[in-house]
């Protein structure tokens, strides 16, 4: 029996044994670092399943990737399975009933085990119980700042507090009238996904970490919000905050804070090699309110995102999706893939104590390091099917209206509150 599988696979490795396949396709995140992941573990996968052909392309982002998902739902030509699907539009995938849980499969607790999920698949239990999405990654949104122009101004270390913030911004303009501290030129327009990175993220920090909506309710600490609004519309009276639409801003020098995500340092290795971690510039959770107590964490967004299966895929097609993204989860040495390829850290549970990945990140990408340690301290997305209005309505009726000076920051924050009102119902 072993000597007739031995010729069967010669055979086949020779091409002369025809293998009936199942062909899936797998929408990877429009981002190339991503899609390089993707076929990567594809073309490994196929080397040793001749019986499987997996297509992995990048979804369609116009005008975001969520319209180009419920375009193909809605044309009946969806992937077989997708990453890049956060628990807010997830929620909206469920309500239409267009993705299947992941837990129905079997070998699901056997994957959370592998894979090291225990603790963090918790946040992604949807209200019926079942897990909808797998948790890709979870980049905890930190704030880099240009520590070399802050040791010309005196500085050993960032500011904490919003007054130590405004404090370097007098020093900084003192010094260098042409810096700002800041380029956000997003908070002037309402594309809702941009809030992730400017409201949410300081808000996080003021409120340590309230959710903003709980299932159909406000539960936003207010007076939270109203001192986030309040921190943005001074640096843009002081002449801190820049809001014209420029390329770069951190990475040369003109402003001396940015929001940063991790996927930045493949693309600044390649094109700004001289920004250097710990050298050039540091990573610290956001600033928070100077009543804000020193001993106390601080939390800030969970940029977070994971993989989901379409329910228009046959039985057949779900089968294989599972299997190949089973394989994919169930190998640590395919998260450090990840990471260097994508420079953002896995969702697992280890990532900052498991030597695999900690003795990579400190050789190669100490940068990381902060991300590690902040996970704990990140708030995911709002879980809402309505996130794109309420996202939206966030800018045109509260953030824009107080950065120009029309309503207060209270009363942009009420009038957002009463903008979503209807949606929540």
């Amino acid at each position: 029996m072993r000597g007739l599988r031995t010729v069967f696979v010669g055979l086949l490795a020779l091409g002369l044994v025809a293998v009936a396949q199942v062909e899936i396709t797998f929408w990877s995140a429009p981002n190339p670092s991503q899609e390089v992941f993707w076929r990567q573990m594809a073309e490994a996968y196929m080397a040793t399943h001749p019986g499987v052909k997996i297509n992995v392309s990048p979804m369609p982002e116009t005008p975001t990737s969520e319209a180009g998902i419920l375009a193909a739902i809605a044309g009946g030509v969806a992937p077989t399975a997708s990453e890049n699907v956060f628990v807010g539009f997830g929620s909206e995938l469920v309500k239409s009933k267009a993705i299947v849980p992941w837990n129905a499969f079997p070998e699901w607790e056997e994957l959370v085990r592998a894979r090291n999920l225990s603790s963090t698949i918790k946040a992604w239990e949807f209200p019926d119980g079942n897990y909808y999405i797998i948790p890709m990654y979870v980049n905890a949104m930190l704030v880099a700042w240009r520590i070399d122009i802050l040791r010309e101004l005196g500085y050993e270390e960032p500011p904490r507090t919003y007054s130590e913030v405004l404090a370097l911004g007098e020093r900084l303009k003192a010094k260098y009238p042409d810096k700002f501290l800041w380029l956000r030129s997003e908070l002037e327009v309402p594309t809702w996904w941009q809030r992730w990175f400017d409201f949410f993220v300081f808000y996080y920090a003021a409120s340590k970490g309230q959710p903003l909506i709980t299932g159909n309710t406000i539960t936003a600490d207010d007076k939270a919000a109203i001192e986030v609004l309040q921190f943005f519309k001074t640096l843009r009276d002081k002449k801190l905050l820049i809001t014209e639409p420029l390329a770069t801003g951190f990475e040369v020098g003109k402003t001396v804070m940015t929001v940063l995500g991790p996927w930045s340092f493949p693309w600044w290795r390649e094109n700004y090699p001289e920004l250097v971690y710990g050298e050039t510039f540091v990573l610290t959770p956001p600033p928070v309110p100077d009543w804000y107590p020193a001993e106390e964490p601080i939390y800030t967004f969970a940029d977070a995102k994971g993989v989901v299966m379409y329910a228009q895929a046959t039985a057949e097609q779900q089968k294989a999706m599972w299997d190949f993204i089973r394989w994919v989860l169930s190998d640590p040495e395919h998260d450090l893939a990840w990471v260097k390829i994508t420079g953002m850290l896995p969702a697992r549970d280890d990532v900052g104590t498991n030597p695999l990945f900690t003795a990579y990140i400190e050789e190669k990408e100490p940068a990381l390091l902060p991300y590690a340690e902040n996970i704990a301290f990140a708030v995911p997305p709002i879980a809402h099917p309505q996130f794109v209005e309420i996202q939206e309505l966030m800018g045109l009726e509260c953030i824009y209206p107080v950065l120009i000076g029309e309503l207060t920051p209270a009363e942009g924050w009420e009038a957002w509150k009463a903008a979503i009102e209807d949606l929540l119902k």
